[in-house]
């Protein structure tokens, strides 16, 4: 007697395996989405916390209702939390609060060197690191030497003048042309540009118009020009030494800054009002 065959079996709801797959992987991804925007509000609401306070701290809204007393436990967390929040909203306003002082220092000065301006021996003008006070080797210096003309010493202690009421760094910046430079003195442009600079950096420290820790000095031969070298105009142009007023933390100031500065909203007031 042959044994029976039965036929397999094949389940009509195997389909549910998937299914259920799908639906499981489709919920991990709400619950994932779910957690981000859970964690975009939190940091949100920190951020609107931080600048409130921070813009409270600085006086730039009005004062707020005093708070209930703090319990001593919560006291130092409460301070951690409004230096953080300071240093936020200083973060957020020191592009424009920094341009606005440059602008200001910028206009002083070309009121304070109008002559020297309309001579062409100094230039002002706004650059990407911040304001550039630029001395042209015509007004300041003989060919070939570091010391500046003694006549230049009124101008640059009015440069002094000014600089002693920013708050900034300074970068001093030597530069040449490309005319290979040789004599008693200087072996390169290297060497004349980095000692013009320090030259300048040091008279600015003997006139105290900037702390030393705000100081730099550089040279940079004939390798930033601001014209071209195949004109006796551009190579002149190319021997200066740069004052660079700018903030510790960088911004690009190069972009059109507009001159008035922007209407505050209602209520709310500037610190140096």
């Amino acid at each position: 007697m042959n044994p029976r065959r039965h036929k397999s079996h094949v389940s009509q709801e195997r389909w549910l395996i998937s299914f259920a797959d799908f639906i499981t992987l489709l919920f991990s991804l709400f619950v994932v989405l779910y957690a981000f925007a859970r964690a975009d509000q939190r940091k949100q609401t920190d951020v609107t916390a931080a600048i409130d306070t921070a813009f409270r701290t600085m006086g730039i809204f009005g004062k707020a209702a005093p708070p209930a007393a703090p319990h001593a436990k919560d006291v130092a967390g409460k301070q951690a939390a409004a230096a953080m929040n300071l240093a936020i909203a200083e973060e957020l306003l020191a592009p424009a609060q920094v341009r606005n002082d440059l602008q200001k220092m910028r206009r002083d000065l070309e009121q304070r060197l109008s002559s020297q301006v309309a001579q062409h021996t100094v230039s002002i003008e706004m650059g990407r690191d911040g304001l550039v006070i630029s001395l042209r080797e015509a007004g300041f210096f003989d060919t070939g030497s570091a010391t500046p003309r003694p006549e230049t010493l009124p101008t640059l202690r009015q440069i002094a003048t000014s600089l002693n009421r920013a708050p900034y760094d300074v970068r001093v910046e030597g530069h040449t042309d490309n005319v290979p430079m040789h004599n008693a003195e200087f072996d390169s442009n290297w060497e004349l540009s980095s000692a013009r600079a320090t030259r300048i950096a040091r008279m600015l420290l003997d006139m105290k118009a900037i702390p030393p820790d705000h100081l730099s000095a550089a040279g940079y031969a004939e390798f930033h020009p601001v014209a071209g070298n195949d004109t006796a105009e551009g190579r002149a142009q190319n021997r200066r030494v740069d004052l660079v007023v700018m903030p510790r933390t960088h911004f690009d100031f190069a972009q059109a800054a507009p001159t008035q500065p922007a209407q505050l909203p209602p209520g709310w007031r500037r610190i140096d009002e």
